[in-house]
């Protein structure tokens, strides 16, 4: 018997979970998928045998995805925040997020086809908008305020003044 992590985020998904950790496992580093469990009998938003729930873990942090049905959807009141080093892996998981049926929000968030939300956050933006120069970091966070995609020549520009 395995035995399971003390704390895992149980992510819901209408019927796609094995698919959404299949590709989290494909597209971030320290992520794979564990055991896919089938349902020992019918529930209300599935049959006996189907995927109910699979075991995953995201960049090290373990989560379970349940099948549970259309009834709750994801919002952005929880996220993946995945800090980046420059601009090549922001623009690799951003367009991987994206360009996998995802869609664009606001100051380096995105959804990806599934509902989940994330932050794909370059290391430099978050030292640029806790800089101890009050100034500095308010161009950096006005010029963060602006993007979708986070753009760090821009960040590091509004940080210089």
């Amino acid at each position: 018997m395995t035995i399971p992590a003390k704390n895992t985020v149980c992510l819901w998904y209408d019927d796609c979970a094995e698919e959404a950790a299949r590709f989290y496992a494909d597209t971030f580093p320290d992520s794979f998928v564990g055991a896919v469990h089938h349902a020992p009998g019918d529930f209300p938003s599935g049959k006996k045998g189907d995927v109910l729930t699979v075991e995953f873990t995201v960049m090290g942090i373990p989560c379970i995805g349940l099948n549970g049905g259309p009834v709750f959807t994801h919002s952005e009141a929880f996220s993946f925040q995945v800090a980046t080093t420059d601009q090549a892996e922001t623009d690799h998981y951003w367009n991987a997020i994206v360009g996998n049926g995802g869609q664009e929000s606001e100051c380096g968030w995105c959804k990806d086809k599934w509902g989940l939300s994330w932050q794909i956050t370059p290391i430099v933006l978050i030292n640029a908008i806790t800089h101890p120069d009050p100034a500095a970091a308010k161009r950096a966070f006005d010029a963060m305020m602006q993007m979708r995609k986070i753009d760090i020549a821009t960040i590091e520009a509004a940080l210089r003044g």
